[in-house]
Order: C-alpha cells, then structure tokens, then sequence
C-alpha cells in the first residue's frame, strides 16, 4: 500500500506517517514534506522518483502527471484500467494526505502583494485531492489532520480505512477544495472588481432545537472571519443551549452595546431595547437600564461593555433573565449567577474595531446582502435647525438617544433623560405611533419633564413635534431630510424647543 503526502499544515504528519511505516504502508513524499519526514527518520520515496520527471518551474510543477494521477483515479475493478497501468509502468497510490497552500492566511496579512497571493495559490494539491476523492471506493483522502488517529485505528483494525470513512473523507475533500477555490475565486474577483457573484462559506456551529417558532427546523453556522462582538467565537460559561431566538435577541443587544465606550447596560426583548443606560460604572449603568423599564425585562437578555462584578451579579440574580453577556465575569461574579443552572452566561470578544462587516438577509429565493450599519454620527451643536440652541445637558442625552435609536424597529423613537431611555416605541406603521408608544412610557415612569427624543427616521409633518411638547420634551434629534423639514423647525420654534438634524438616518427593517 502506498500514501503520496504533501502538507502545508505539518501538524502531526511525521507521527501520522510513521504510523503508516509501521503498518507497511509506503510513504511518497514533496519537497518541505519529504525533508520534514526524512529529518524524523520516517524512510520516504521522492516524487521524482515516481515520476521519473525532476519538480519545475520553482516547485509550481511537480505532482501533476500520469504516474500520479493514473495511480489515483484507476478502477481496480476494470481491467482497461488496470491494462493501461501495466503498460506505462504506473503503480498504485491508495493514500493522498494533503492540505493546501495557506491562501486564506496570506491575504489575510495586511499589505500583501498580489504576487505573494498568486504564489500561495495551490494547484498541484487540489488536482491530488480531487482525484482521490473522486475514486473514493479504492483511495482514501486525507486533508485534515484531525482525521489522522481515526485511519490509523482502522488501518489497524482491518487492514484499511472502511467504505464508510472514505465516502465521508471524500465528501470532506470536496468542501475543502470548494472552500479553497471560493476565497481564491472571491480574492480574484475583488482584484478584478467583478461583483456579479457572490460565495460565502460557513460552518456548523450547532444544531438548534427549533427556530423561531417550534415547528420550524434551524441550525446556527458561522463564517471564517473571526469579528467581535460575535456570538460564533463567544464562550458560554454556564446554562442551556442558544435557541435560535435567543441567538437573534443576542446578536441585536451586542450590535447597541458597540456603539459605547463609556460604561453601558442594555436590557433587550424580542430584538429592541426595553432599558440603557450610561453610567460612572457598570453598577450605575445596569441599575438604570433596569429602572427604565422593570416589566418589559422579565425574560430578556442583558448585555453590558464592563466585567460584571459580584456586587453587579448580585443585583440581577433576583431578575428572571435568559442570557447575561459581558466582556468577563469575575469568578466571585460567576459563583452568584451559576446557581441559576438555566441562566445563560456569555463572554464576548468586545474590542472595538474599525473594520468593516457584511451583513446577510435572507428573502424567498435570494439574499440581501450590505454594510452593517456600524456606522453613527456625533451629535453636535452645529446640527441645530432651531433658534434655540441645546444646552450640554440636552445634547448629552441626544447623542445617548441617538446612538440608542438606530437598533429600534423603524419607525423608531426613543425618548431620554439623564442618560437612560424612559421610553421607546418601536416598529409602528407611523412615526406619531411609535412617539406615543415611547411618551406614554416616559410619563407612567414619572417624566414629564427636560426628556430628548430621539427619532430615526425624518418627521414629515410637524405632528410628532406638537405631541412631543405635549409630554414635557425640550429637545430631538432626527435625520432630517423630509420636503417639509421647515414646518417641523417652525413648530420647535414656536414651543421654544430645540432641534438637531443630523443628515443621516437610521432605519432598522
């Protein structure tokens, strides 16, 4: 039996090949391979030596020919084959273990050349695995190391890998090649400025128990790229499985938690946010968001940007909530919560990053595909459209209300104050609709008084501003935009309000 081996990836190959000695098998080996096993003292066969033809043109050519390739994809079982092997002296190779040339790894490199891509671009390695997949009833295929203990143990066992594990292997063979030639194909594309396709690679993380609702069948995959404030690499530290709702109201509260560097608590339900707050700290930031809405939190899910501490940990426990997410928890932090065995505790990657990401929407038969929307304007005073110009105070709590209003349901409005949202209306047919949502929350806590409102889309009529001053609000933020912007502007004026236009919206479909 004999295993051509050819690696990028050298981990655990020598012990995997001496394994191989040690059965009988013999080893066929390239350039890096063949110094790496021969420097172990695992005795190897050179390529050249198989094919009579010396590795070319800087090692691009050197597993491409018949003696190769005869030897891989030949049927035992047909005699024309087994006919035309005889004839040209080609012997059979019932093994290939390879992996691929680190393209991926390369790009990802800041500055890379284009040159050093195109020369990390494997050939010779896919063609090997493509026919060694290809003839799978006779040869196993080998292009992840985890998979090297299994062929040995039934290498062992029977004498050769089972009919079984060469399909898998071979199915495994073709993903790899697939996943190697899309982010060459992408790489290309992009160098080329070419758009008309587009390819996406992710891998399973769990299967979930139900989607949305429980007759609907749902699995959680992740993307290669490895980002913050990601669910796909955050580390669960105690209580049930993610469900597919959870995972949504999850993702959601990470994407509001990014737009804050100071101290920040957000208590989230069904995608939008029920309480945030800013705060001195943690303590402070999580003791307002709760305040702000006490009913609505009840099975919600809490992200904050600090470690939570136990004196924190201690103040949530008595609350019904689903999933706690933080950068850390302090051990004595995670003794309090840990009792609660259901309750789903998250360490996420928080750094905050300039990088841009891609976000994918799903519709019948297609996908919607654009930037995230990471994206968020400073409010300041010379955003003023009124007569009146907003006190610091005022436009503190604009750009809190701002950065909040975004990750609501359009139409979206978000009233605050000192801080702390005091009410939000989300997702209503019109903008009066969500305002009132959110005023009447302000006024049944108890504010009626100094609240900013924050809106994310603009105000096609004067409406908004009119109910408004009707429950004590002093300022707004809005993107502006609208035809009728200026009767907006005369209403704040003529109640002695003040109002900011940005000139950037924020719907959230």
């Amino acid at each position: 039996m004999r295993a051509l081996v050819s690696v990028s990836d050298k981990r655990g190959v020598v012990e995997f090949c001496q394994n191989l000695r040690r059965l009988g098998w013999e080893i066929i080996a390239t350039g890096g391979t063949q110094k790496l096993l021969d420097d172990s003292g695992v005795e190897t066969i050179g390529i050249s030596d198989v094919t009579g033809f010396p590795e070319i043109c800087d090692g691009r050519v050197k597993t491409l020919h018949p003696k190769v390739h005869g030897g891989l994809l030949a049927r035992r079982d047909d005699e024309s084959h087994l006919q035309a092997l005889r004839e040209n002296s080609i012997e059979f190779i019932d093994m290939v273990c390879v992996n691929l040339y680190p393209f991926r790894q390369t790009i990802a490199k800041p500055d890379v050349k284009m040159e050093d891509a195109i020369e990390n671009i494997d050939i010779g390695g896919p063609s090997m695995l493509r026919s060694a997949a290809k003839n799978y009833r006779d040869v196993t295929v080998v292009c992840d190391p985890e998979d090297y203990a299994r062929i040995i143990s039934e290498i062992e066992a029977t004498g050769n890998t089972t009919a079984k594990t060469r399909l898998e292997l071979s199915a495994k063979a073709y993903t790899h090649t697939a996943e190697y030639d899309m982010c060459i194909a992408t790489y290309m594309r992009k160098q080329a400025e070419l758009n008309e396709k587009l390819f996406a690679s992710f891998d399973l993380v769990q299967s979930l128990r139900y989607g949305e609702n429980p007759h609907q069948e749902a699995k959680f995959y992740a993307s290669a790229d490895v980002v913050p404030f990601s669910l796909a690499t955050a580390k669960q530290l105690n209580g049930k499985e993610m469900s597919y709702n959870n995972i949504q109201d999850a993702n959601a509260a990470l994407n509001i938690v990014r737009e804050f560097s100071e101290p920040f608590a957000v208590g989230l339900k069904h995608m939008n946010p029920c309480g945030a707050a800013i705060g001195a700290d943690i303590k402070e930031a999580w003791t307002k968001a709760y305040e702000a809405d006490t009913v609505s939190i009840f099975g919600g899910i809490v992200a904050v940007n600090r470690e939570i501490t136990k004196e924190v940990a201690e103040l949530m426990k008595p609350i019904f909530l689903e999933i706690i997410m933080a950068p850390s928890f302090s051990d004595e932090a995670l003794e309090v919560l840990c009792t609660k065995k259901n309750l789903r505790l998250l360490q996420v990657d928080m750094t905050q990053s300039d990088a841009t990401q891609t976000q994918y929407v799903s519709v019948n038969g297609g996908l919607l595909v654009q930037k995230l929307d990471t994206e968020t304007k400073e409010v300041v005073a010379e955003m003023c459209a009124t007569e009146r110009k907003p006190s610091s105070k005022e436009l503190e709590d604009m750009n809190f209300g701002w950065r909040i209003v975004k990750h609501v349901k359009s139409n979206a409005i978000v009233a605050v104050k000192d801080g702390h949202t005091i009410g939000v209306g989300a997702g209503q047919m019109n903008r009066v609709g969500s305002a009132e949502i959110a005023l009447k929350q302000a006024k049944a806590a108890g504010f009626t008084e100094g609240l900013v409102l924050a809106s994310d889309g603009f105000f096609p009529f004067d409406d908004t501003v009119t109910l408004a001053r009707e429950y004590g609000v002093t300022a707004l933020v809005q993107p502006g935009g609208s035809v009728r912007d200026e009767d907006s502007v005369k209403k704040a004026d003529e109640f002695g309000m003040t109002m900011l236009m940005t000139g950037m919206r924020h719907f959230k479909h």
